[in-house]
């Protein structure tokens, strides 16, 4: 067995992910669902061993094998990219590789809301991109930066790990920078990123409290930043980040904060009935009541201001789950599986 021939299964079956585990044939992603290579023999230690030790560098083996876990990427045969994560699981190695398209697709191609064009025109402050892994964070951000890259003449500095799309200078400049191998750290790259003449700065993930205080410093000094987060709402992204400060900097953090957000996306992607899947998103805009709602400590007013503010183009989930069952897309039990308010979307499929 070669990893080219399961990559390639991964690829012409327009899978999102491949996986490796001992005791399983490989598995890819399809939709959201996943299904067994059937073709393929049950993998073996060491075969899973070969497979991943095949596309490391001797200076990432011994990475993987002392810190027993490694994130990178690679291209495959001049068609796509994989960011791949290799970990060791009941002691043998294992690897999830998630597949990136080779060509950046844009904010109507990922069906995305209107108003992600306005992020691409902002000179200044912070957009959070959130959700859970494997929904569509990346590709949204890189679908707002390839805009930039085609609109704006700015040096686009990008901070990943791994790098994951390859931007290609336009009518800006790119410098894309992959912890480990161009630097040493998440902080370390944003504290040196001040001193680089970044117009925009996109940091992968905002994933401890040094990363999260570097990004804000950054988009408090009048760039603007892109950042991603694991959360599940807009209101639960801002207490994530005031809650990763000690309680006596949280109420500067909730300063910084509302002087320098300008919006929380957060997004699902969702099995489509016509096949794929399409995003089902959550937007805030950070009008002068959010500010003022993030200043004071009271985000759980933040789900009651986006429902109050749909003409200025926030959206709910339930609001986007609504409309994509009323085109037809999305399934109304799918939808309900989803929403965090079932009556209210129920309401909203009805018109009323």
């Amino acid at each position: 067995m070669e990893l080219n021939q399961l990559l390639e299964s991964t690829y012409t079956n327009n899978a999102s992910d491949l996986h490796l585990i001992v005791g399983f044939k490989p598995i890819i992603r399809v939709d959201g669902a996943l299904n067994f290579l059937e073709d393929q023999p049950v993998l073996t230690a060491e075969m899973c061993k070969e497979l991943i030790l095949s596309v490391l560098s001797p200076q990432q083996k011994d990475l993987f094998m002392v810190n027993k876990e490694i994130d990178f990427s690679m291209d495959y045969a001049q068609k796509v990219r994989f960011r791949i994560n290799a970990y060791f699981e009941k002691g043998s190695p294992a690897a999830a590789l998630r597949l990136l398209p080779a060509t950046i697709a844009t904010i109507e191609e990922l069906n995305l809301p209107r108003i992600y064009h306005r992020f691409a025109q902002l000179k200044s402050g912070l957009i959070l991109v959130t959700g859970p892994t494997g929904h569509g964070k990346s590709s949204s951000l890189a679908a707002i930066i390839e805009e930039i890259n085609k609109t704006r003449a700015e040096h686009i500095l990008t901070i990943e790990d791994p790098i994951e799309y390859i931007y290609k200078g336009r009518e800006s400049i790119i410098s894309q920078r992959e912890i480990h191998s161009d630097t040493h750290s998440w902080e370390v790259a944003l504290r040196s990123a001040l001193r680089e003449d970044p117009d925009v700065v996109l940091v992968g993930e905002m994933r401890d409290y040094e990363t999260i205080a570097a990004a804000l410093t950054v988009a408090e000094t009048g760039h603007l930043v892109f950042a991603t987060l694991h959360t599940n709402s807009a209101a639960q992204t801002i207490d994530r980040i005031i809650d990763v400060f000690p309680e006596h900097q949280q109420a500067q953090v909730r300063m910084q904060l509302s002087n320098c957000l300008e919006a929380v996306l957060s997004q699902r992607l969702l099995p489509s009935l016509e096949g794929g899947r399409i995003p089902v998103c959550e937007v805030l805009l950070a009008i002068p009541s959010v500010k003022a709602t993030i200043r004071d400590g009271k985000t759980h007013q933040i789900d009651n201001i986006i429902e109050t503010s749909l003409e200025l183009g926030m959206m709910t989930l339930e609001h986007s789950l609504a409309d994509w069952v009323k085109k037809g897309k999305l399934s109304l039990d799918i939808a309900r599986a989803w929403s965090v308010r079932p009556e209210q979307l129920q309401r909203l499929v009805k018109g009323y």
